[in-house]
């Protein structure tokens, strides 16, 4: 058993192997890798006596599994009805030319994905755009570069120097 074989197993342990447990199976999975791994996903099938399909049928019917792998990063901008008259739209076309992708996109380098959502419900600071779990409020086109910009930062700050 391999490594990565073995942490979903301790996954599956960790909630004594029950079927009733397969939603929290999958967040733990979905933690670890940022998406679920259709050998993760096979591996639980296997283990669990619950078909693949049934299992794919859970992991595509709640939008917070996904099946792909996401970015490091995930941007969200909000699309509800107060941030799309203050802008939002835009403020989407503005990640997505930075970033050079689509919503529902990640980067080729798997540092960020974008997504929009229908309503944040904190329609009074909008437009709302949130980064891995920051809010930020009061969101124009200008300020998209500088967020952006923060969490390149970040992944420079946490790239260790190399020796020679």
């Amino acid at each position: 058993m391999n490594a990565e074989t073995q942490k979903i197993k301790s996954f599956i342990e960790k909630h004594d192997s029950k079927k009733q447990a397969l939603i929290s199976i999958l967040q733990d999975i979905q933690g670890e890798y940022n998406y679920l791994p259709a050998e993760a996903l096979r591996f639980v099938s296997q283990t669990l006596g619950i078909p693949l399909i049934d299992i794919i049928s859970v992991a595509t019917f709640y939008r917070s599994f996904s099946l792909e792998p996401k970015g490091e990063h995930m941007v969200t901008v909000c699309m509800g009805t107060a941030c799309h008259v203050r802008g939002g739209p835009k403020i989407l076309e503005e990640f997505e030319r930075k970033l050079g992708i689509e919503s529902g996109e990640t980067t080729e380098d798997k540092q960020f994905s974008l997504e929009t959502v229908a309503c944040l419900g904190c329609c009074a600071i909008g437009p709302v755009v949130v980064v891995d779990g920051n809010y930020y409020s009061h969101t124009n086109i200008r300020k998209v570069g500088s967020i952006l910009k923060t969490y390149h930062k970040k992944e420079k700050e946490n790239e260790q120097p190399q020796e020679n």
